[in-house]
């Protein structure tokens, strides 16, 4: 899910994907998908088996294939002839991360979340497998038809620092692994102790370990953010000197967000495809410690692509960009309105 982090919060991305024309067409493109899926179900319904977890997952996968494709050409903008012709290489990444695995994902979720609220898709299986069909098919054209309009806006010679393809984030491990090393190995160690509390709940053990992830997860990105975005100081200085208000917006989004997000899938997978009554003990600490070395990660990583973002582009300064006069005329300019806007995002205070 690193893409979605990506698209949401490397300006570059984020304003690319959230122009006013993008948003109307991505709806459409949304709509359709969910109607199709729906559709799918009730066909697969009758022909399938899909009270079983890996039938639900491999019609869930297979349906976020082609609509992954189907998506990123809209995005495009673009025939097939010219897709498959200048996006030859990024097609099988496409269909296999954004389509098959981070379709399986999102039914996974959507398992785990019913699981949690007492709707258990082994007692019920229809509505959940319903819903996790429809809601992956969903997510899965609203990322990949903003990675084809990101895409498209490349070739026409828009400057696009980061693609969200995780290209950038295999050079940081090659180039800076010393530096992610720490962090990495902090999150570890945060994760382990989250099981403390979560062993002594007894009952609430799962929603304890959730919220323990959640909570530690966003407070790790935060930090491991700070420390990519500045390298050339300590993070804990640039977290004093950002506005509270901002804090809370990444501390959420993508920190807590995504860190309960990757919990729930791994819950989804101990109980859906390893046939767990329950959550094991063992395993959930593994999923906690897992989870929050990758936020540790992934946050270091965005830092990092900001800190790109900020070194190779001129910016106006933060005060400039809350002024609503100069937010009214870079509305109006959706080319330029990437370099301008690049300090948008954890703006500081004055």
């Amino acid at each position: 899910m690193l893409h979605r982090m990506a698209l949401r919060v490397l300006p570059s991305l984020s304003l690319a994907v959230t122009e006013d024309t993008v948003r109307k067409r991505k709806r459409v493109v949304m709509f359709i998908p969910g109607l199709v899926a729906f559709g799918a179900y009730r066909l697969a319904k009758q022909a399938l088996p899909l009270s079983e977890p890996l039938v639900l997952l491999l019609l869930s996968a297979l349906l976020a294939v082609a609509t992954s494709l189907a998506a990123y050409r809209a995005g495009r903008g673009d025939s097939w002839r010219t897709v498959l012709k200048e996006d030859q290489a990024m097609l099988p990444w496409l269909a296999g991360w954004i389509g098959a695995l981070y379709g399986m994902q999102l039914s996974l979720l959507v398992l785990a979340l019913l699981w949690l609220v007492g709707y258990s898709y082994l007692d019920h299986p229809d509505g959940p497998a319903m819903m996790a069909i429809i809601i992956s098919c969903t997510a899965v054209s609203r990322d990949a038809f903003e990675i084809g309009h990101v895409r498209r806006l490349a070739a026409l010679g828009r400057p696009i620092a980061t693609f969200p393809d995780g290209r950038a984030l295999r050079d940081l491990l090659r180039t800076q692994a010393k530096r992610v090393a720490p962090w990495v190995l902090a999150g570890f160690v945060v994760g382990l102790s989250v099981s403390i509390p979560a062993w002594m709940a007894e009952r609430a053990q799962t929603w304890v370990m959730l919220a323990g992830v959640t909570i530690a997860g966003g407070a790790l990105a935060l930090a491991s953010y700070f420390a990519g975005l500045h390298p050339e100081e300590k993070w804990l200085l640039s977290l004093r000197r950002t506005a509270p208000s901002e804090l809370l917006k990444y501390w959420w989004w993508p920190g807590m967000a995504f860190a309960s997000t990757y919990y729930l899938v791994l819950v989804g997978f101990l109980l859906f495809v390893w046939r767990h009554s329950a959550v094991p003990f063992a395993p959930a600490v593994a999923a906690s410690a897992g989870v929050t070395a990758l936020m540790a990660l992934y946050g270091y990583y965005l830092g990092h692509r900001r800190h790109v973002e900020d070194r190779d582009r001129p910016q106006l300064s933060s005060g400039m960009l809350r002024c609503p006069f100069v937010m009214g005329i870079l509305g109006k300019a959706p080319v330029s309105s990437t370099s301008l806007q690049s300090d948008m995002a954890f703006s500081k205070r004055d």
